[in-house]
């Protein structure tokens, strides 16, 4: 059973940084695309950014080109978020999901999600 788990999240100020996780179990960790989704109250779920493992291409929102950072650790089957230089607007909760056939930031495209980790920036 496919299994994503983010972990991460919290109240940052804004201009902060946070980290967050995606531990990924269930599958094997080397053909795989991890995407990382966003989703504030009344606002429509966003891409973000997301991994491919098969050439480790990395494909970022615009909003976040610059400030965000996706990378893999496959040893520990984990996709790491670094988001730098946090804008109230930034606000939303956190989704990572995985497929096992493209790296896009179409939300839709994916078939299994994690619960979500609730990001806070204040201004």
């Amino acid at each position: 059973e496919v299994q994503l788990v983010e972990s991460g999240g919290g109240l940052v100020q804004a201009g902060g940084s946070l980290r967050l996780s995606c531990a990924a179990s269930g599958f094997t960790f080397d053909d795989y695309a991890i995407g990382w989704f966003r989703q504030a109250p009344g606002k429509e779920r966003e891409g973000v950014s997301c991994i491919s493992s098969s050439d480790g291409s990395t494909y970022y929102a615009d909003s976040v080109k610059g400030r965000f950072t996706i990378a893999s650790d496959n040893a520990k089957n984990t996709v790491y978020l670094q988001m730098n230089s946090l804008k109230p607007e930034d606000t939303a909760v956190y989704y990572c999901a995985a497929n096992f056939w493209i790296a896009t930031l179409s939300w839709y495209e994916y078939d299994y999600w994690g619960q979500g980790t609730q990001v806070t920036v204040s201004t």
